[in-house]
């Protein structure tokens, strides 16, 4: 997978997984990034699809309505690299915190439906409910930070509250922010998002 890589300040801090919204490409959140943990490594990644020319990272049949078949191949996809880059890079696959927006939310999200080891924490800005009625992994005390809009209109408060609900049966331990906002960031909740990834615990801890 198109990527870049950007080595962190010391193997106590995290390794930023950056997964970009439709449209966007391995640079889009780097700036993000940097206002999360200037000293975290980097990991940004491209997604491996295409929609009208605009990179994305699986399919979707209609606006708000995946391909699961897709969604499922590519979730191992981005699974199978994670893996390749640890070794590639020589980071450890527990400082791994991935920061998704929208679309990039989404195949984290998935990931934490496919697979227990996949990540340390993970941000989640304006994800939806990746699939359902699917059995989840055990997420026990997994932290996982849900930024949604209070004004999205791609995404209903309901599709919020469910993908709490579902991560928390699992075992995650979440925290929801709710911005008045619609599908786009504001800085008041990248500030939050910036002070709970302090509050995390090493990998070690």
């Amino acid at each position: 997978m198109k990527h870049i890589y950007r080595e962190g300040a010391g193997e106590d801090k995290p390794v930023l997984l950056l997964l970009h919204g439709t449209g966007g490409d391995e640079e889009s959140l780097l700036e993000l990034a940097s206002r999360i943990d200037a000293e975290a490594a980097v990991l940004s990644v491209r997604g491996n699809v295409l929609e009208n020319g605009m990179p994305r990272f699986f399919r979707r049949i209609s606006e708000g309505v995946f391909d699961e078949a897709d969604l499922a191949f590519r979730t191992q996809e981005l699974h199978n690299f994670l893996h390749d880059a640890s070794l590639q890079y020589g980071f450890a696959r527990e400082r791994v915190v991935a920061v998704g927006y929208s679309n990039g939310a989404n195949i984290a999200g998935s990931l934490l439906f496919q697979h227990e080891d996949a990540l340390q924490a993970a941000i989640l800005f304006r994800p939806m409910v990746p699939r359902r009625g699917v059995p989840l992994p055990r997420l026990d005390g997994l932290p996982v930070f849900i930024g949604a809009g209070e004004t999205d209109p791609l995404i209903p408060k309901a599709e919020t509250e469910e993908l709490r609900s579902l991560l928390e049966g699992a075992g995650a331990a979440v925290t929801l922010h709710w911005e008045p906002a619609g599908h786009q960031l504001a800085n008041t909740e990248i500030d939050a998002a910036a002070a709970w990834v302090r509050s995390l615990p090493g990998p070690n801890e």
